[in-house]
């Protein structure tokens, strides 16, 4: 027989899922229910941005590498929960954490610190958000970062020169800005692309054996995290 009590906890439990997952839950009312890990979260943002804005995805996707990307299972990897304060970026390995950690520096004056998927400045952009929670909140920090670049690229008429504004507007910033954005532009390219069809194998000829293919080395690599360092210099 159903068990009444789990059998309502499953659909309500489901119901919010769905609801999460169309967006109808508001972000500070998230359900603490299993999700994609840290690292998938910014290129989902990035993905909801893209649709509403019309900016290219690959472009936030690189920009979010850019801006916070770290090493993780041999991929260069976005993160959520990464702060530059005052020259000297961390990530870390919650919100909460990244939260208390800048809550502790503004109590001693700080104010100019980038936050988030895309390194919203708080100093100089910190009045288009509600609080400083709604700038660490993934989908309306890349909602910003995606208007932003609209009006760079309605400004410069070209998505690269729109991204160099973005860091910068010393050329000589947005140049290295942009070199290092063009890396991860170009890995993400390759890692979406398909593969390549394997090539026809001629049937053997009688009284030889098949063609073997050669051998490999495999592809697993370290877990291990690198430890905390300064990711960013500031910004001009």
């Amino acid at each position: 027989m159903r068990n009444p009590i789990r059998f309502v906890t499953r659909c309500c439990l489901g119901a919010i899922a769905l609801a999460w997952g169309v967006g109808l839950l508001a972000p500070g009312l998230a359900p603490a229910l299993p999700g994609p890990g840290p690292a998938a979260v910014c290129d989902a943002a990035a993905q909801r941005a893209a649709a509403e804005t019309g900016v290219p995805l690959d472009i936030l996707r690189a920009v979010t590498r850019t801006e916070t990307g770290r090493r993780r299972e041999g991929r260069m990897q976005p993160w959520p929960w990464t702060v530059n304060m005052e020259g000297a970026g961390r990530w870390f390995d919650s919100r909460a954490e990244a939260r208390a950690f800048v809550a502790a520096h503004q109590a001693e004056g700080a104010r100019s610190f980038d936050i988030g998927c895309f390194q919203i400045n708080h100093r100089w952009h910190g009045t288009a958000f509600a609080s400083v929670d709604a700038m660490f909140d993934p989908l309306e920090n890349a909602r910003y970062a995606a208007r932003f670049l609209t009006r760079l690229h309605e400004e410069f008429e070209d998505w690269e020169r729109a991204v160099g504004a973005f860091h910068s507007r010393t050329p000589a910033l947005a140049a290295r800005y942009l070199s290092t954005f063009r890396t991860h532009r170009a890995a993400l390219r390759s890692d979406d692309a398909p593969p390549p069809a394997p090539a026809p194998v001629a049937a053997p000829g009688p009284g030889t054996s098949p063609p073997t293919a050669p051998r490999t080395p495999g592809s697993l690599v370290p877990l291990g995290q690198s430890p905390a360092r300064s990711l960013f210099s500031g910004r001009t």
